[in-house]
């Protein structure tokens, strides 16, 4: 930025003196005479260069190169595992990728056309004479301009600020490359509506754990646009889609990974939101600076004002932001919100340190600008208004590191859950607040108890502790969560037939961290037929037949809604090709179950599957595992899915979904 300040500066004095010597002319206002600029060269290193030969007859001459050099690609980088890979046994990623040919939507599918959620870019300022706006006559009042109508008047875009050698293309974009545990970059060949109709379609809640974390580790793979369509377009479809799943941190790191300029109005509206939803407004400053103003948003001139306040021009983002007040702009706590953000620029005068007091008393509902901007001022919001929310404000409130740590534990259960905290995450939190004796209540205790899960004296004592964190959820979803938290503690348990009785949850907790080769030690223990054997022959990497007598024998016990259990591990088995035809289609019948009806969606699948196209799958696996519980999921659908990640090579993901589903059935 410093750069853009100097040029601008350079801009305003060539301006200012070309408008000084017009005025000079007409009020014969004497000018100052200046001598030449003195060298600061050393002697003879100020002499003009030898001309150079001319360029022989027929030869012609080199053309600079005005093309965006790829990214590259960083052997340096450490591996991901928790955050963007799954910690399970990882599938063997290809060599070369497969040649990808292109799927288009299936006969009747929607095309969904792209929605820009803000207004077009205003036209490019025109080059010519520039005029002074009425009423300035000196550098002084052209300083103090704001730097937006400045940068207007100058006709300046802050290109420069990204040396042409450093300037990223709009291909490969991503975090994690396909060496690093990335998915390969196969989808330049692929239908554009396709991948839409995959982005745009899916709300961003997914029943699986697993699913939800492969899924990220696809948006989040540096992947080529698919062809047809502004490549600026599926980056903002694919931050859209990791903001709608919780993920704003990785969203807004992709976003990121486009240079400013490249950005659209598609883009750029992500991008935003990506921003507030980590609390970094910021951050998203330099972006203001580059893309032309929103009018139809709000939020734009509030930051606008909250950037000014922080790059020194409180006077003028204060005003900004009463003005706005004055009009109407947002509800008054919105900008109330935004003037205390704002004055934490206490340094940039006296309008940086206005005393602004938050009225909460008529707030009726918390949304995500004024959740976030209450955060990043340090306020805990009311408890009032903290009731009965959407869980995508627990994510943000489990990954803030504003907020306080039994806040966080309290989120992390639905965080943990849905896959946004790793267990790696969620212990190290406990420990956090196990050291600390601030923190009381709830999540004191649990801390204690994941204390014991690990140090008892006794396996039993040990697995005492394990279960009453297991119980103590309010749900299903939570109870889950809490198995997610113990994995590493259940990893621990010596294998003995005393502690067969509770096998099935020891091995879902290690499952849902995708310990299997830990879990795989239980299976001369679990009885045959029961959960511990069902989850074991879902998560054996090993492969082979499953033992039909153990099949039938867990099917004749299950005690689920429409055994639902034995319909998700015979989906399972199936997609794994643990079990034959005929005993899928003799259990269908058993079940009511049509594994085998098609519709649009699993014709694509299977298509994407047989082009051994591992992001399509995973993209569309995604939009097949929508819903706020496994209630929601088919065994149709879960068949489909497992089948098309065992073969694309994401055998060890496929097991864990497969397994998860019986174990949450």
């Amino acid at each position: 930025m410093s750069q853009r300040i100097t040029i601008r500066r350079f801009a305003v004095y060539a301006l200012i003196s070309a408008s000084v010597l017009g005025m000079g002319a007409v009020a014969g206002a004497p000018l100052l005479a200046q001598q030449g600029p003195e060298s600061l060269l050393p002697p003879g290193f100020d002499r003009p260069a030898r001309a150079a030969k001319p360029t022989p007859t027929g030869t012609p001459k080199p053309k600079p190169t005005t093309a965006s050099t790829p990214r590259p690609v960083a052997t340096n980088t450490p591996k991901p595992v928790a955050s963007v890979r799954p910690v399970a046994t990882p599938s063997a990623a290809p060599t070369r990728a497969a040649p990808a040919p292109r799927i288009d939507l299936p006969e009747n599918e929607p095309t969904i056309a792209a929605q820009p959620l803000f207004a077009a870019p205003t036209a490019p300022v025109a080059a010519g004479p520039v005029k002074l706006p009425n009423g300035v006559t000196n550098y002084a009042q052209l300083m103090a301009m704001p730097p937006d109508k400045l940068d207007q008047l100058l006709g300046l875009r802050p290109r420069y600020d990204i040396p042409p050698g450093s300037a990223r293309a709009l291909r490969m974009v991503g975090m994690i490359d396909q060496s690093e545990g990335g998915l390969p970059s196969s989808l330049g060949s692929q239908s554009a509506d396709l991948l839409r109709a995959a982005l745009t379609g899916n709300g961003g809640q997914i029943v699986s754990r697993w699913g939800h974390i492969l899924l990220r580790r696809a948006l989040v793979s540096r992947l080529d646009p698919p062809g047809g369509g502004d490549p600026a377009d599926f980056v903002a479809m694919r931050v859209a889609l990791l903001l709608r799943m919780g993920e704003g941190d990785l969203a807004r790191a992709v976003a990121q990974d486009v240079d400013p300029d490249n950005y659209n109005p598609a883009l750029t509206a992500s991008a935003l939101d990506a921003y507030v939803a980590t609390e970094d407004f910021t951050g998203f400053c330099p972006i203001m600076g580059v893309q032309p103003a929103f009018a139809k948003d709000p939020r734009w001139s509030a930051m606008q004002g909250m950037c000014d306040a922080f790059s020194g021009n409180a006077a003028g983002g204060f005003a900004n932001l009463d003005h706005m007040i004055f009009v109407g702009a947002m509800p008054r706590i919105d900008m109330q919100l935004a003037q205390k953000y704002a004055g934490a620029a206490g340094a940039a005068g006296r309008s940086g340190r206005r005393n602004v007091t938050i009225e909460w008393s008529k707030v009726a509902e918390m949304t995500p600008w004024r959740y976030a901007l209450t955060l990043a001022v340090g306020l805990t919001p009311p408890a009032s208004l903290m009731k009965d929310l959407p869980a995508q404000y627990d994510y943000v409130t489990a990954t803030a590191p504003m907020v306080g740590l039994g806040v966080r534990a309290d989120a992390s259960d639905r965080a943990g859950g849905a896959g946004i905290l790793s267990s790696s995450a969620m212990v190290d939190l406990y420990s956090q607040i196990y050291s600390n004796d601030d923190v009381t209540g709830g999540p004191a205790e649990r801390a204690l108890l994941l204390r014991d899960a690990y140090v008892a004296s006794t396996p039993a004592d040990r697995l005492k502790a394990m279960k009453s964190l297991w119980d103590g959820g309010a749900d299903a979803n939570q109870r889950y969560a809490r198995q997610v938290l113990t994995a590493y503690a259940a990893a621990r348990l010596p294998v003995s037939g005393d502690l067969a009785g509770d096998a099935g949850d020891l091995i879902a907790s290690m499952l849902a961290a995708g310990l299997d080769a830990n879990a795989m030690r239980w299976s001369g223990v679990v009885p045959k037929g029961s959960l511990g054997w069902a989850l074991l022959a879902l998560a054996d990497g090993r492969g082979g037949e499953a033992n039909s007598g153990a099949l039938s024998s867990f099917a004749g016990a299950d005690k689920s809604d429409s055994s639902r259990k034995t319909a998700f591990l015979v989906a399972g088995l199936a997609g794994l090709g643990r079990i034959s035809d005929s005993t899928r289609r003799d259990y269908a019948g058993k079940l009511s179950v049509d594994y085998d009806s098609h519709s649009r969606w699993s014709d694509a699948i299977d298509q994407a599957a047989a082009l051994n196209n591992q992001a399509l799958v995973v993209m569309l696996a995604g939009l097949g595992m929508q819903g706020d519980g496994w209630g929601r999921m088919t065994p149709r659908y879960l068949y489909h899915i497992i089948s098309a990640l065992n073969r694309v090579g994401l055998s060890g993901e496929a097991r864990m979904i497969a397994a998860e589903a019986v174990a949450r059935a």
